[in-house]
């Protein structure tokens, strides 16, 4: 294979991968299918198939991502630069994004009662509570210096993630005139 057929054939990838994250952010694990997401990408399901053996392929590729993506995330939210308040106030953002699609599936993986094995096995390696542990220690810092209301740190934390959890589950395109709530909004939650 020569570098450019290398190159178109990744971009290729790329282009089902992106196309099958908002495919399975929209219409969910069960009801995703692979004609679905070659619609999406503008390509034929035949062409689909074969870059990918099965939408679970392609799931697996986009979880590994997600943990990846999630791992780091937690990993910067504490070094961020600015208050406690800027600190949650830009997770939030990244969190309410309207293409948030990531986001999206990783609580659809980790609500699910049935993933393939493979997914299974890359979600057994995700701590979904590690985003409380991260956001702990700033909202004791935003209690610390009088930003934030009075109460447990862990689960202060719980609650707000768990919210913007349930505002990014919320299937915007069946309620007219729905929009998701500013993190300046958010923030509100928080403060005194």
């Amino acid at each position: 294979m020569t570098i450019d057929s290398e190159h178109i054939r990744d971009e290729r990838r790329e282009q089902i991968k992106k196309a099958a994250l908002k495919v399975f952010a929209q219409h969910g694990l069960i009801g995703t299918k692979m004609s679905m997401i070659a619609k999406e990408a503008k390509i034929s399901d035949g062409l689909s198939y074969r870059y990918f053996k099965s939408k679970d392929e392609i799931l697996a590729e986009l979880v590994e991502s997600a943990v990846e993506g999630a791992k780091e995330a937690f990993a910067l939210v504490g070094t961020m630069p600015g208050t406690p308040t800027d600190k949650i106030r830009m997770m939030a953002q990244e969190i309410l994004q309207e293409d948030n699609h990531a986001f999206i599936l990783m609580q659809q993986v980790m609500t699910a009662r049935d993933v393939p094995d493979e997914v299974a096995k890359l979600m057994s390696d995700y701590d979904p509570l590690a985003m409380i542990v991260a956001l702990a220690p700033i909202i004791k810092s935003g209690q610390e210096n009088g930003e934030f209301i009075d109460g447990d740190p862990g689960e202060l934390s719980m609650w707000y993630l768990s919210t913007l959890s349930g505002l990014m589950n919320i299937r915007s395109d069946n309620l007219e005139g729905y929009r998701r709530p500013t993190p300046d909004f958010m923030i509100r939650l928080l403060l005194k």
